[in-house]
């Protein structure tokens, strides 16, 4: 059991409490105890109060109570591509690295959730997987999908997800300019967001392609004109038709600045990044080292400085994982030539500590970390239940050590396959247990479930 949970008295008041010196409440560190009852936090007391579980728990001195954290960004590939993942494995990493809520992406799998069928087939392999946490769904945007999108609304869909430039899987392309703002003009009255990968095929057309081994040749390829000239095209269709519009995975710092200033005009746009361009940089990129490829790339130093700037400020809302793994023979292809490699990075197991590791050196809390990797996604997703530790908000929550320092072995890690570019890297912050809806998590009974919008 985790974190020393035990048996209390029957007929208690609660089903579980956790005790600690250290629980996140309202945004601060706080001495407390927090009841639960039915799968939701029922009170939250001082410390010494004396709330009475059936089950009980108290953190350890090292430990600190968090909400369990809420990752929108997670390509899980099943059904079709199991091989590269799947929702048993994933949704183990997920709870290994105490996030106990995920929304799966629409592209990857066969078929991509583009419609209520291919929706429903998916959350039939979802529940044939076994869910170790609570999993949501994206639909996709394709050309000639537009009368699609209303009956996936209807069936719980979270969003929509739509690439500006080749999505690297044929089942997948892109859409025009004209067809993402027919597809926002739905979503602005159905009150759902659009979720983009904002990178310029055109920008992108032009730039150099070569096989190569040398990172710096594939930075190249992928340069930072082409993020900021697709946020802007996303921004113009957002003030246009009244739309939310969500950049994903922000790469560059060249597109912060538009993002501020339509912001600051009233269009409704939000934006997150990941932890490989929080934690990682161009400089350090070993030759031939494609574990680190992802679309758009890992930029350099300043651009990281600049993008913790952002998020600091307010610019960027949110930070996930985009965890796009694939088997050896995809990841390493080519022998290190960064063109022929996937693109994806796996970190759906890392991202607290890894994200964490790199605030603590920035002199900036946990506090705000969660407020990032928890609450805000939450609140982007329209679940304000999840996100935070608050009376009638769900018990899912997390014993984390901020200041026990780990190793990462690879090998080691749930996601199924022992690639990742932090293999090796000594982090801060250990998952010491995780409770979905008051309940300790046991990936041999998985207890997660199936998420809908609305």
């Amino acid at each position: 059991m985790p974190t020393g949970e035990s048996d209390g008295a029957a007929g208690s008041s609660f089903d579980l409490v956790v005790a600690g010196a250290r629980v996140l409440v309202a945004g601060a560190f706080t001495p407390a105890e927090v009841g639960v009852r039915d799968g939701r936090v029922a009170a939250i007391e001082p410390l010494g109060a004396g709330l009475a579980g059936e089950r009980m728990a108290r953190l350890g001195d090292d430990e600190v109570l968090l909400p369990g954290l809420v990752d929108t960004h997670v390509h899980v590939n099943e059904p079709g591509r199991t091989e590269w993942e799947g929702f048993r494995t994933a949704t183990r990493a997920a709870a290994a690295g105490g996030v106990t809520s995920i929304v799966d992406m629409p592209l990857n799998s066969i078929p991509p959730t583009v419609s209520v069928a291919a929706l429903e087939e998916k959350r039939r392999a979802a529940a044939a997987a076994g869910l170790a946490v609570d999993v949501g769904f994206w639909g996709g945007i394709v050309p000639g999908g537009l009368r699609e999108l209303r009956p996936l609304a209807a069936d719980g869909v979270f969003g929509f997800k739509c690439f500006l430039v080749d999505s690297g899987v044929p089942e997948f392309p892109p859409v025009t300019a004209a067809e993402l703002e027919a597809a926002m003009a739905v979503l602005a009255e159905l009150g759902l967001p659009v979720i983009v990968h904002a990178e310029d095929a055109g920008v992108i057309g032009e730039a150099p392609h070569p096989h190569s081994r040398r990172y710096a040749d594939f930075l190249a390829s992928r340069p930072d004109a082409a993020e900021r000239t697709a946020v802007e095209h996303v921004i113009e269709a957002a003030r246009r038709t009244g739309a939310h519009a969500h950049i994903l995975h922000l790469a560059s710092a060249e597109a912060l600045p538009p993002i501020a200033a339509a912001r600051r005009e009233g269009v409704r746009i939000t934006a997150e990044t990941c932890p490989h361009y929080l934690a990682l940089t161009s400089e350090d990129v070993p030759d031939g080292a494609t574990a680190y490829k992802c679309c758009p790339p890992i930029r350099d130093a300043a651009n990281r400085d600049a993008l913790w700037r952002g998020l600091e400020d307010g610019t960027i809302d949110l930070v996930v994982s985009d965890h796009s793994p694939a088997p050896a023979s995809m990841k390493l292809a080519g022998g290190g030539d960064f063109a022929e490699a996937w693109g994806g990075i796996a970190s759906l197991q890392l991202g607290l500590p890894v994200v964490w590791t790199e605030a603590r050196r920035r002199g900036i809390p946990l506090e705000r970390v969660v407020e990032w990797m928890a609450t805000a996604p939450a609140r982007t997703l329209g679940v304000p239940a999840k996100g935070e530790i608050v009376v009638g908000g769900a018990a899912d929550l997390v014993a984390f050590a901020p200041d026990a320092e780990w190793r990462v072995d690879a090998a080691r890690l749930e996601h199924r396959h022992p690639i990742t570019p932090y293999d090796g890297r000594t982090v801060a912050g250990a998952v010491r247990g995780v409770w979905l809806a008051g309940a300790a998590l046991d990936s041999t009974a998985p207890t997660g479930r199936l998420l809908r919008a609305g």
